[in-house]
């Protein structure tokens, strides 16, 4: 038996690295007063100035006609997809990805989307010969498929710019057009030393994520063609995501655009940091600012408990947990997570 087992049952200590997600982040003091200062109107009559120069920065800054600001990035990727597909066409996308996996079949359920799953690489990436073949022909047995779906990063993964050009090209030379599910899309390009540009300019729209790594509380931005994000304004407004005074949101995540993606590189060698101290428990994989973990004999209820003993969170309870790195991990966070593994396995 683990040493940790015999202090499952041990209280939780406050928290003092929170590893479930890089979705935990607060606002800190330089983001709150931005917030604060925000200037603000109603957005739905697109007369919110903070929203607009948010949509407008993010679009420019990649390189794209335009933005729309949303609530999420489930609703980001659906509005996305919705404004690119009519009823009965079809979406390839990975198996594995988010837009399949973790959205509840929304393009699907709200929009009559077929979703085409295609297995995905160990890179990230989907194979050029697997989506040419899943291309469906032009009859009337058949879905159209109109659009396919990457993502980048994966699963903490950056997906090489070649990988994802050569999807990219194998979509568009059947007419098909191509969108990025980049929740964490900062973090792919810091990672892959790319400039933004260069990864945004294979894709015709884009879903970025304001509160993941770059720690806003609200928001994703979808950007690409003026005329497809008109469609996708529409697509929010109907499934209730037309949002008022958001400026006090979008603020947040001004601040974080010009705060919060250059210290990106801090978490991928937090995260290296973690994986190279676990590497000796079990077994590690690690990418940008995740690590996945199983020790041996997979990590229990028993191991959280004896974590958040220490005050540090953990999630999953079945084999293998991921661990995620963030603005809010500090040095003396990550010091005390690794103290408490080294304990949890009879190291300390």
């Amino acid at each position: 038996m683990n040493q940790y087992a015999a202090v499952q049952d041990a209280p939780a200590a406050p928290i003092l690295c929170d590893l479930r997600s890089d979705t935990v982040t607060r606002p800190d003091a330089g983001m709150m007063a931005a917030m604060a200062a925000a200037e603000v109107g109603d957005d739905v009559y697109g007369e919110d100035a903070t929203v607009n120069r948010l949509e407008a920065t993010l679009a420019e800054r990649l390189g794209k006609e335009a933005g729309l600001f949303l609530s999420s990035g489930t609703q980001s990727n659906l509005v996305g997809m919705l404004a690119h597909c009519a009823r009965g066409e079809e979406v390839l996308v990975g198996r594995g990805y988010h837009i399949y996996t973790y959205e509840a079949a929304g393009a699907s359920v709200l929009g009559g989307i077929a979703l085409d799953p295609l297995e995905v690489a160990a890179d990230g990436g989907l194979e050029p010969a697997a989506i040419t073949s899943a291309i469906k022909d032009d009859d009337s047995h058949h879905a159209m498929t109109r659009l396919l779906a990457l993502e980048n990063t994966h699963n903490g993964q950056p997906v090489p710019l070649a990988r994802c050009k050569a999807a990219a090209d194998a979509a568009r030379a059947a007419g098909l057009s191509v969108h990025l599910d980049g929740a964490r899309f900062f973090n792919a390009v810091e990672a892959l030393g790319c400039a933004e540009t260069e990864l945004a300019d294979l894709f015709d729209t884009l879903s970025i994520c304001m509160s993941k790594g770059l720690g806003a509380p609200v928001g994703s931005v979808l950007v690409g063609p003026r005329d497809l994000i008109q469609w996708a304004r529409r697509w929010r407004k109907m499934l209730g995501g037309g949002m008022r005074q958001s400026g006090l949101l979008a603020a947040a995540g001004l601040y974080a655009l010009d705060t919060n993606v250059a210290r990106l590189a801090e978490d991928r060698m937090r995260a290296e940091r973690l994986g190279q101290a676990l590497s000796q428990y079990g077994t590690v994989t690690q990418g940008t600012n995740m690590v996945f973990f199983t020790p041996e004999g997979g990590v229990t209820p028993a191991l959280q408990h004896h974590m958040a003993a220490r005050g540090v969170m953990l999630s999953g309870a079945e084999g293998t947990t991921r661990l995620v790195l963030h603005k809010d991990v500090t040095d003396a966070g990550l010091r005390t997570a690794m103290d408490g593994f080294a304990s949890a396995f009879g190291q300390a």
